[in-house]
């Protein structure tokens, strides 16, 4: 009887080890793309992003997000624009939703050394709301990334604003 409670202790303890363990290795799609064991500079956790003033277009105004990985994590793949954006001022949520612009399917490198960025254009009407932070979902050539990544800086929004695909470089 003792032994069998051994087994069955032990056997849950790897269960739970397992659950916990694994749930950190699967939390990205692209986690060990480059064939390392750090965790996935694409997980939310693992980069920072900052938005700044672009120069403006004709009819619109433009903001680069550019994100950075710190050394430790590994190298993973980004495509296409972010998804489900949205836009806050002081914490609270603007009503202004973002569409897409731009190819959807090229794969680009990002990780320690290899930083990516965004677009967000915005229609100049003079207007729109005040923002200081943007919430996203970034996607791999696979599909979505779990987690949001959050973006800060000074921007404003308004109907009609398109988010570009991500792009190598600050």
């Amino acid at each position: 009887m003792r032994i069998v409670r051994k087994i069955a202790a032990t056997a849950v303890a790897t269960v739970l080890a397992g659950a916990v363990g694994g749930g950190v290795a699967q939390a990205s799609p692209t986690a060990g793309a480059a064939g390392g064991t750090a965790p996935s500079a694409c997980r939310p956790a693992n980069h920072i992003a900052k938005i700044k003033a672009a120069p403006a277009s004709s009819g619109h105004r433009h903001y680069r997000v550019t994100l950075t990985a710190a050394r430790g994590y590994d190298a993973c793949e980004l495509a296409g624009s972010p998804t489900q954006v949205r836009f806050y001022h002081h914490g609270s949520p603007s009503r202004v939703t973002a569409g897409q612009y731009g190819a959807q399917h090229k794969a680009v490198k990002f990780g320690p050394g290899h930083p990516v960025h965004f677009d967000i254009q915005v229609p100049n009407r003079g207007g729109g709301a005040s923002a200081d932070e943007a919430r996203f979902t970034l996607r791999a050539p696979g599909g979505v990334i779990p987690g949001e990544s959050t973006a800060n800086g000074s921007l404003r929004v308004d109907d009609g604003t398109v988010i570009g695909p991500v792009q190598a470089g600050a």
